[in-house]
């Protein structure tokens, strides 16, 4: 017995009721019948080996101490009644009941922590999708993008200036002098607009095609317009058929400015 105490007083218990639990399970107890005497002995004999420096669980343990004296003081006393169903109440019923609802919990832990356990020894295999297929995005749905301005609308105005400025040419004199190759880029030129852009916030997109100076900055620009809408950094609205058509900078691009170089990865 003495053996037994020691080993008992060497383990930690998370409560009182784990270590009965342990108790009864040492000494091969029925649960539903407890010998409270030597259970309470054991008992005793384990808190008086605890440690005293963890006062909170030391007073779980004391006050099961007091628990197990009761019952043992009533399990030498008359049985009392149960008035509705006339049997013999028992002193251990409720202790027992605590103990069955602490193993049932304590179990379903340790279920819980074999599959936790289980869960780190599988393995997921990265997905090995083909780099087309990983890189596919929806494609743009053009009347979703320009809402209640066409994409013909759009391609009607930048004619319409691109005839104004033939218009404007004269045939004799522009066959005269050096033709130059302007060094004119999509990226340049996204750059170009959106600085214009943050400068007016909404404006005309008529005034914007009518400031470039010639044809190729011209196409350019209307390119730079369809990406920036597509990019959802500019939107366009028009009141009626019969009105210019306006273009407005996006509040999030006015807050914190876009990196137009993603535009043009790959």
């Amino acid at each position: 017995m003495a053996d037994e105490a020691l080993s008992l007083r060497l383990e930690k218990y998370e409560g009182p009721l784990d270590l009965l639990l342990k108790l009864i399970e040492k000494n091969k107890i029925n649960i539903y019948d407890i010998p409270i005497a030597e259970i309470t002995e054991q008992y005793m004999a384990y808190l008086s080996g605890m440690e005293r420096e963890d006062l909170d669980q030391l007073s779980e343990f004391l006050l099961m101490a007091a628990t197990l004296l009761d019952i043992k003081a009533r399990m030498l006393l008359p049985r009392e009644v149960d008035q509705e169903t006339g049997e013999e109440m028992d002193p251990r019923a409720e202790l027992v009941n605590r103990l069955l609802e602490h193993k049932k919990y304590k179990l379903m832990a340790e279920e819980l922590a074999d599959r936790e356990f289980d869960a780190y020894k599988v393995f997921f295999r990265e997905p090995a999708l083909p780099k087309e297929v990983a890189e596919w995005t929806q494609p743009v749905d053009l009347d979703e993008l320009f809402q209640d301005v066409t994409l013909t609308r759009l391609q009607f105005v930048f004619q319409e200036v691109m005839r104004q400025r033939e218009d404007r040419i004269d045939p004799e004199r522009s066959r005269f002098g050096t033709i130059k190759r302007e060094p004119i880029s999509l990226k340049m030129q996204i750059e170009a607009v959106m600085s214009y852009a943050r400068a007016h916030e909404s404006f005309s997109f008529r005034d914007l095609l009518e400031k470039r100076r010639s044809k190729l900055l011209l196409v350019v620009t209307f390119l730079a317009v369809l990406e920036l809408m597509k990019a959802g950094i500019l939107t366009a609205s028009q009141e009626s058929p019969a009105l210019d058509i306006y273009l407005e900078v996006s509040a999030e691009e006015l807050e914190n400015r876009h990196d137009f170089s993603e535009l043009f990865d790959g």
